[in-house]
């Protein structure tokens, strides 16, 4: 697995979602409800998602999708750790690492995107893994 290609998909997929939380949070009929942004989010996590995996995957990288998800899902967890919580949900929301790291919304956007990754692999890249052989 190319390492560094991972964390930069992982950082690629964090920067889409904290972005699409962020602009949520200016429409007025959803800024007030976590709720409702989390599930748009949800729905947007789908292409974020695809969009990292085809950045690792774009090279003839063939690697098998859980550690490649794994780092990526990681990479997301130590971004929200470092910038997200301290930058955006101290000062703006008031929740800190253990309310942020405890909310059910956070682990269900962590599995979504392991998902996701999982999924694109199985769909685009496995099966040319398998005709190759």
């Amino acid at each position: 697995m190319n390492l560094s290609r991972a964390i930069f998909a992982g950082t690629l997929t964090w920067f889409l979602v904290l972005s699409a939380f962020v602009v949520l949070s200016f429409i007025p009929s959803i800024m007030g409800s976590l709720t409702l942004q989390g599930l748009i989010v949800g729905l947007m996590v789908l292409p974020f998602g695809s969009l990292g995996a085809a950045f690792y995957y774009k090279k003839g990288k063939r690697h098998i999708a859980f550690p490649v998800a794994l780092v990526m899902a990681l990479t997301a967890l130590a971004l929200d750790a470092l910038i997200t919580v301290p930058f955006i949900e101290m000062p703006y929301n008031g929740r800190g690492h253990a309310e942020f790291f405890t909310d059910p919304l956070f682990w269900v956007l962590f599995t979504e995107i392991m998902v996701v990754v999982w999924l694109y692999w199985t769909i685009r890249v496995k099966p040319l893994t398998v005709e190759n052989n």
